[in-house]
């Protein structure tokens, strides 16, 4: 259903080290920068981005917003929410773990970025 997501970032090294941290827990490459000093993360699935907003105002995270990312088990998502915390992101909601919800029971771990996103690794139990 996406072709990409897109977030907001004022600060770019921070938020590249902090994704590149996290993503690569899921096992992925780290970002690539292009020329308007955008950074993007390519999957076999969807691009993910990071990019200082193009009004020039400064970044903010959307207020009911949640980017959720796909983790293949609970340990996936605790290293994903690990490495968030250790690179400058902070967690949010609950601690990681099971939740019962109408799609059954599901994984969670909440983060905020650098910016103040606020991001999800999800895991469908079943």
């Amino acid at each position: 259903m996406f072709s990409h997501i897109m977030v907001g970032a004022n600060d770019m090294n921070a938020s590249k080290k902090f994704y590149d941290a996290i993503l690569g827990a899921m096992g992925y490459e780290p970002g690539v920068i292009d020329e308007k000093g955008r950074c993007f993360y390519f999957t076999a699935s969807g691009i993910f981005a990071i990019t200082p907003p193009i009004d020039g105002n400064p970044a903010t995270h959307g207020n009911g917003c949640t980017v959720g990312f796909a983790a293949k088990d609970p340990a996936q998502a605790d290293a994903w929410h690990a490495a968030g915390v250790a690179n400058g992101g902070v967690s949010c909601e609950d601690a990681p773990g099971v939740r019962e919800s109408g799609l059954g029971k599901l994984y969670l771990a909440y983060l905020r970025d650098p910016a103040g996103n606020k991001i999800c690794a999800l895991h469908q139990l079943g």
